[in-house]
């Protein structure tokens, strides 16, 4: 008998309080365990881009996963419950004793000189704080009372709420193959369909697959589903079996699931001149999930544009 055919999760962009954000909560962003894997109990993806004008087309995803007992987290799930109170990013850090880059939140070694309070990841990014604002606060007395500021350097953070995608069509709608979803309409009106279907090009028939697919969910940001077949945006620029590089351990590489074009209502990147852009991501993982210990492994990210005609 032939496999069943995993079930595809959507993904759904949420505002949640801050300490739903925080790692030691595993916040789906992507938290992506496999449940038959011991040394996975604990998997992350993390995909990374450029989102500054002329790049903003460098993505880059990498894997990292861990075993129940590890030296990083509670052997226990976390509380549910929210804190006596909100913590800004720079009460806890002072609390952890971690101290974060001020601009990027990365680990934050460096420290200016002159208050000793505000960190940094490099000196391009103290000089990039100075001219912001810390050159006005550096020595104020309520700066260690103050939140670190927002630079707008990192995309706004949301939860991500998944939820199993039904395959079946709410009552009134007709699924057709090449077409959008219908509900009950004019006859006349379903006729100019058909007749524009007849007259499809191949890509017109992706591109309208691809909106079939979303249209009962049209807010979702990620379709997940390790080992199925991601759908595309378009005709053009599909990757074949030879595009998508073994892992370096040797074995294939399987799709898991692609970021919808939808992201990019959350992510505030618009500016004049060029901006942040695609039609879909679609990332690949090492069909083995080989081991990495606590070392991340990069994995493979394949980027789809809209074309002209969609």
């Amino acid at each position: 008998a032939a496999a069943p055919v995993p079930a595809v999760e959507l993904g759904f962009a949420v505002e949640a309080p801050g300490w739903r954000l925080r790692s030691e909560q595993f916040p789906s962003k992507l938290y992506a365990p496999l449940p038959d894997r011991a040394d996975a109990f604990h998997r992350s993806l993390f995909v990374f881009c450029c989102r500054e004008p002329p790049c903003c087309a460098a993505f880059r995803v990498f894997r990292n996963q861990l075993p129940r007992k590890n030296d990083h987290y509670s052997y226990e799930p976390p509380s549910e419950e929210p804190p006596d109170e909100e913590d800004n990013s720079l009460s806890l850090q002072l609390r952890s004793g971690v101290h974060l880059c001020w601009v990027c939140g990365c680990l934050g070694p460096k420290v200016c000189s002159k208050c000793h309070k505000a960190h940094y990841c490099s000196k391009d990014h103290q000089t990039l704080d100075w001219k912001l604002g810390h050159k006005q606060s550096c020595t104020t007395s309520d700066n260690l009372n103050s939140a670190i500021p927002d630079h707008e350097f990192l995309f706004p953070e949301y939860e991500v709420v998944i939820e199993t995608e039904d395959d079946c069509i709410p009552e009134g709608l007709e699924k057709c193959e090449n077409s959008e979803l219908i509900g009950n309409m004019d006859e006349a009106l379903e006729a100019e369909l058909d007749s524009i279907a007849k007259h499809e090009s191949k890509e017109d028939k992706i591109f309208q697959k691809f909106k079939t697919h979303i249209a009962l969910e049209p807010d979702q940001i990620l379709r997940y589903g390790r080992g199925i077949d991601p759908i595309w945006i378009s005709g053009e620029n599909i990757p074949q079996e030879q595009d998508i590089p073994n892992c370096p351990c040797g074995a294939r590489r399987i799709f898991e699931f692609q970021v919808m074009p939808q992201l990019l209502n959350y992510l505030k990147a618009d500016r004049l001149g060029r901006s942040i852009d695609w039609g879909t991501l679609a990332v690949f993982t090492c069909v083995e999930n080989c081991n990495l210990g606590t070392k991340y492994k990069e994995e493979f990210i394949w980027k789809q544009d809209f074309t002209e005609a969609t």
